[in-house]
């Protein structure tokens, strides 16, 4: 099972992806456990994903908390948990949909699962946040996603990236990789990519 409900982790834990800045002032004591809304989509990708790491899938906790950066995976040891910050997925699901959130989630997911599976995404790029993308992808491709949910999910990606990430011109190829290698219809892709440049243009971003 990717999701679990575990105890909070404690603060001196690592920050492996964090999506925005303000991951310093996280407080881990402060973690909430999630609203059921958000407990639905990871439980959307609990199933996507379980069908390709199956047997040797990652147990991520899911918090929510109002000191975390818009989003954030933290590792203590051999324990993982998705932090986010509520106004962050309850504005970006307002503006962009589902998949927004559904994309986000993947992201950080994908981190954990690169950790097992290295050599899944290889071809998505040599750092670990283009084979995250390449597993956010993937996500999206098994959720099947509407049209314009998809064009909201790669919009929301391209405007909060992490510090670390490179340059969309990048990552939307790695995205790409891992929605057409999990069966992924690469046409619905693009036009996904074409609805994400008109929202850009329509928001002056």
């Amino acid at each position: 099972m990717l999701l679990a409900v575990l105890l909070p982790l404690s603060a001196a834990a690592e920050v492996i992806c964090a999506l925005g800045s303000g991951a310093s002032a996280y407080n881990a004591a402060s973690d909430q456990r999630p609203t059921p809304d958000a407990m639905e989509v990871a439980r959307r990708l609990n199933t996507a994903f379980t069908s390709i790491c199956s047997p040797k899938c990652p147990q991520i906790a899911m918090f929510r908390n109002t000191t975390a950066a818009n989003a954030m995976l933290v590792l203590n040891g051999d324990d993982a948990k998705l932090v986010y910050a509520p106004k962050f997925f309850q504005s970006i699901d307002d503006t962009y949909g589902d998949g927004a959130v559904i994309a986000v989630i993947a992201h950080e997911f994908g981190h954990a699962l690169d950790e097992i599976y290295p050599a899944r995404f290889k071809n998505a790029g040599s750092t670990q946040e283009l084979r995250a993308d390449a597993w956010s992808g993937c996500a999206l491709a098994k959720v099947d996603l509407s049209p314009a949910d998809l064009g909201g999910a790669l919009f929301a990606l391209a405007k909060y990236p992490s510090l670390a990430h490179p340059t969309w011109a990048l990552r939307l190829p790695a995205l790409r990789t891992g929605y057409t290698e999990c069966n992924g219809e690469g046409a619905k892709f693009d036009n996904g990519v074409d609805r994400s440049k008109r929202q850009a243009a329509l928001s002056g971003r």
